[in-house]
């Protein structure tokens, strides 16, 4: 039987705690309960720019998978999720606002 991989070790993983325990990070609880999703979104977008720049073996992923995970905990740690914003709709300037004329919405 052959060891798994590591894709598949992290494929097991659900929770931004799972990650950071199978990393070997420590981390503040509280830290994590208020920003998880947004730390696992931003170890995301930090593998997506490492792009090719991987390297193949899993040893050397393992060590870059642990590094930007580490930088995404402490993005969070040192900022908010409102300061770093990691997802789409904390880009949006202005809520949409549609205006429609009562005279043309019973038409």
């Amino acid at each position: 039987m052959s060891e798994a991989t590591l894709l598949e070790e992290l494929a097991e993983l659900e929770t931004a705690e799972e990650f950071l325990n199978y990393f070997a990070i420590a981390f503040d609880s509280t830290v994590v309960q208020v920003n998880r999703l947004h730390i696992l979104q931003r170890f995301h977008d930090y593998l997506h720019q490492m792009g090719d720049a991987m390297p193949p073996d899993d040893v050397g992923k393992r060590v870059e998978y642990a590094r930007f995970l580490h930088r995404a905990y402490q993005d969070f740690v040192e900022s908010d999720a409102l300061t770093e914003k990691v997802f789409k709709i904390f880009h949006r300037n202005d809520p949409h606002q549609s205006f429609l004329p009562l005279d043309e919405a019973f038409k």
